[in-house]
Order: C-alpha cells, then sequence, then structure tokens
C-alpha cells in the first residue's frame, strides 16, 4: 500500500474534476475522444511531476515553482510562476464550489457547509489537514475502484435485469464526435481534472527525508493516471452514453450534480447507493477545495518570504500555520459566491476555463525549469549521483512538456474560435491567461529594472545558480547518507501524515 504521503497526493487530486467534470469531456467529444483526450494530458501531466519531483526531492522547499522559478531562470518566473500557480488554486477552489451548486439552496448556506469547514481544518494544525486528506483520499479511492469493478460488469452484462450498453457506445460513429474543436475543449476539462497532482511536489518542503518519500510519491504518479484517471473514463464512456441528458447537461449548462457515477450505480439496480456516492461526492468537493487552499496559502507564504508578497503574508502562528495566507483564500472564495449573479453556468466556464489553461502555462514553465537545472547541474560540475531521484530518459520529459504544452495550447485557442456555437467568452477566457502571464512578467522586469535598479543579469548564469540551499545534503554525501539513514518504525497515523507527507 502507498505511504499516507501518497494518499494525500490523491486526496488533492481525485477531486470533483474526475466525479463531475468528465462526463462533459464525453458527451463534448465522445467516449474515445475524451479518453484520448486524457491520455494526453495525462502523459504531459506524468512529465512534468517526473520533472519537477527531481528537484523538489533534493530541494524540497514550499512554493516549488516560484522558488526554482527564480533560482534557475530569473526572479521575474519566480513572480510570476508563484502568483499565477496561487490565482490558479484560487480559481480551481472556487469553481469546484460553483460546480456542486444546487439552486434551492441560498449561496450563504454554501459558504457555511464548505467553506467554513475548510478554513477551520487549515486553521488548526496542519496536522488535522494531513489527517483529513490521507482518510477522504482513502473513501474516494475505494469509490473509485468499486465505480470501475461494477461500471464495468454491468457494460459486459452482468447483471441480467439490468443490462449494459455493450460496447454500443464506442460503435456507429459515436466513439469520436464534433470533431477536433470538441475533441480540442475537452482539454480543459481534463486539465481541470488533474488539477492537484502537483501537490506531491508543493508539499516536499514540509515534508521528513523528502528524498525518500517524495521519490515514492511521484514514481506511482504513472499508475495513479491510468488507474483513476484513464479507467474512469472509458467506464464512464462504456456505460452511458454521449447523447445520454444527463452528460449533455454537464456540458453545456455546467449543471453537474447529477454525477455519471450517480448516474451508472442508478442502472445497475443500486438506486441506494446514488446517496452513498453523493455522500462522497461531497467529500470530494470538500477534499479538493481543503488541497486549493492549502496549495495557495502555502505559495502565497512563499512568495512573501521571497519578497514577491507583502511581508504579512509570510506570517505564521505558533503552529506554523500562515493566518493572513489563509485569510485572503478564504475571501476569494466567498467573492465567488457574489459572481453567481451572472448565473454559476457562465462563471463556471469561465472559471474552467481560467485555472486549466493557468494550469498548463504553469507545468509548461516547469519544464523549462527542469532544463535550466540541469544545465546548471552540469555547468557546476555536479553528479547525478547526488541525486535522490533521476528523472528517466532526459532531457525527454521536460522536453515533452514544452512541445504537448504548445500543441494543446494552439489545439484549445483554435477550437475557441471554432467550436459551435460560437462564444467570444471562451475565446477570452482561452488567451487571458497568457495576457496574465505577460503583465506579471513583464511588470516584475520593469519594477526590477526601474525601481529596485538592480545591476544584475535579467537570467540566472548557469555558474552561479543556487543549488545549495535547503538541499538534503551538499556534494558528494548522497549515496552516504541515503545508506545510512536509519528507517522510523511503526508511528500512528496522525504522526506518519506528519513526517511522510507535512
Amino acid at each position: 500500500m502507498n505511504t499516507v504521503f501518497t494518499q494525500i497526493a490523491i486526496g488533492g487530486t481525485l477531486g470533483t474534476g474526475i466525479f463531475l467534470s468528465a462526463g462533459s469531456a464525453v458527451a463534448q467529444a465522445g467516449p474515445g475522444g475524451a479518453l484520448v483526450a486524457y491520455a494526453i494530458v495525462g502523459a504531459f501531466v506524468y512529465a512534468t511531476v517526473i520533472s519537477l519531483g527531481e528537484m523538489s526531492s533534493y530541494i524540497p522547499v514550499t512554493g516549488t515553482f516560484s522558488t526554482f522559478g527564480t533560482r534557475f531562470v530569473s526572479s521575474a518566473a519566480g513572480f510570476t510562476l508563484g502568483w499565477a500557480y496561487w490565482l490558479g488554486c484560487e480559481l480551481t477552489a472556487a469553481a469546484i464550489i460553483l460546480q456542486y451548486w444546487a439552486p434551492h439552496v441560498p449561496s450563504w448556506a454554501w459558504a457555511l457547509v464548505l467553506i467554513v469547514p475548510i478554513f477551520s481544518i487549515q486553521l488548526i494544525h496542519v496536522r488535522v489537514y494531513g489527517e483529513s486528506e490521507a482518510w477522504f483520499a482513502l473513501i474516494k479511492v475505494l469509490l473509485v475502484l468499486l465505480f470501475i469493478f461494477f461500471g464495468l460488469l454491468y457494460d459486459w452484462g452482468a447483471f441480467k435485469s439490468h443490462p449494459g450498453p455493450g460496447r454500443s457506445n464506442f460503435q456507429n460513429g459515436q466513439a469520436f464526435i464534433g470533431g477536433f474543436p470538441a475533441f480540442a475543449q475537452t482539454f480543459a476539462y481534463a486539465f481541470f481534472s488533474y488539477g492537484g497532482i502537483e501537490l506531491v511536489t508543493v508539499a516536499a518542503g514540509e515534508s521528513r527525508n523528502p528524498e525518500k518519500a517524495v521519490p515514492k510519491a511521484i514514481k506511482s504518479t504513472f499508475y495513479r493516471i491510468v488507474l483513476f484517471y484513464l479507467l474512469t473514463v472509458l467506464t464512464i464512456g462504456l456505460c452511458i452514453n454521449h447523447a445520454d441528458p444527463t452528460l449533455l447537461t454537464a456540458a453545456f449548462d455546467s449543471d453537474v450534480v447529477a454525477s455519471p457515477l450517480t448516474v451508472t450505480f442508478n442502472r445497475m439496480g443500486f438506486g441506494a447507493a446514488a446517496h452513498v456516492v453523493n455522500a462522497v461526492l461531497l467529500t470530494a468537493v470538500l477534499s479538493a477545495t481543503n488541497s486549493c487552499f492549502y496549495g495557495s496559502s502555502r505559495m502565497l507564504l512563499a512568495l512573501a518570504k521571497q519578497g514577491y508578497a507583502p511581508k504579512f503574508f509570510a506570517y505564521t502562528n505558533s503552529r506554523g500555520v500562515p493566518i493572513p495566507a489563509l485569510l485572503v483564500a478564504l475571501g476569494v472564495s466567498f467573492i465567488a459566491f457574489l459572481t453567481s449573479i451572472w448565473g454559476e453556468g457562465i462563471v463556471f466556464t469561465w472559471l474552467l476555463n481560467l485555472a486549466g489553461i493557468t494550469a498548463l502555462l504553469v507545468w509548461m514553465s516547469c519544464g523549462a525549469i527542469s532544463l535550466r537545472f540541469r544545465a546548471a547541474w552540469k555547468a557546476q560540475g555536479r553528479s547525478t549521483a547526488d541525486l535522490p531521484f533521476v528523472q528517466p530518459l532526459f532531457p525527454l520529459l521536460p522536453v515533452s512538456v514544452l512541445v504537448l504544452g504548445t500543441m494543446m495550447f494552439i489545439a484549445q485557442g483554435y477550437a475557441s474560435v471554432k467550436l459551435e456555437p460560437f462564444e467570444a467568452r471562451n475565446v477570452v477566457a482561452t488567451y487571458i491567461g497568457v495576457g496574465v502571464f505577460i503583465i506579471l512578467y513583464a511588470g516584475y522586469t520593469l519594477y526590477e529594472k526601474l525601481i529596485l535598479r538592480t545591476a544584475k543579469p535579467h537570467f540566472v548564469p548557469l555558474p552561479e545558480a543556487d543549488l545549495d540551499t535547503n538541499a538534503v545534503w551538499g556534494p558528494g554525501e548522497g549515496p552516504e547518507k541515503a545508506n545510512s539513514s536509519e528507517t522510523p518504525g511503526p508511528v500512528p497515523l496522525w504522526r506518519r501524515v506528519v513526517r511522510h507527507a507535512y
């Protein structure tokens, strides 16, 4: 069984996107199109996490994207990636909450049900967060495994009184629908579903023995992608036709409370199971939003420590909780409810597109940072034997991150223009993410040159890149320390959460 660290990584990743939005992808591009889109994004995410894992297992710091961008590329890159990731976390949290919207429940009630408990969990102690995420992850994993198992049995006709569709949903031209624009548009759903998978590296800064915990967790990324994403999307596509009204509603009106998992269990004849599924879905909403709060608050904390945000955001209480950063996350989440005056469907579409394109740009940047890290490593005469985890087939993975990311970005832009019916807001949402990146990068560059008047080169010289601060060991000490470190004995669950995860 995976460590608790891996369980928490699953908890942050296995959220409402796969439970609710995957059906939208099937409705829009067909079961085959959705499966291919999730596979492409899965390969992209896998390459990103492995590239990040190499750096974060050696330099375990909170705020990985921002810190690594500053050290190996430029100060402007660290500033841009930190704020872009923070924005992406906040957008994802807002989208998750609005996605589980029920029209008959007033917004203030949802605020009390979802946001206040999450904020309270974060406020108490990181130990409480780790404990809750470990159990949430276990619940969600069991649900997904049961859904795949019984869903495939249902599709193969194992329930005689409730015959499944068999392979009919993949026949007669139904596997791929809507052409290339519809296929490309499903990338947004896939990015939303995969969002949070990078928490395994962000959390490295608060872990013990990161040189062991991080490699173990990231090595399991491939299996998590195949099991929890690809098999789930495949099962949904097999069990529910792309033209089913429940999926169409999810795709075009953002009315996604009726989960494909709930629909499938109902059609198996397990009507009572629907209540269990909905309870787990609420758990997924709480868990995923909890992870977004954690990611955004820790990134804001890291930004403040680097001087990229007001200093008071660097404050933590005696329990290590960044109170000001959490209060900002709380405030942004409440603002999400005010935006519902324009209709939750419109707001959700904007948030989903913005969160998706922001994640794409941040993850693409990680590929470039990985290349710069290795170039600095080589320029300073370091040996890869000193790395706790060496990414395979370098530089294939970071290069593939850049290539796949560029192709998907172009495809999404093309789809936003060509997809029928044409909606200008989709075009704006696709490209506004690039505008945010440009404004952040150019703005900080001008601030650095005109206000701070720094004379240093814009890009960090490779021989001067900082490879030692916060490193788990010094040059030449890697194998020796790894072999001499003791293996911890059995400890209670909450202690394992703190030790292996935070």
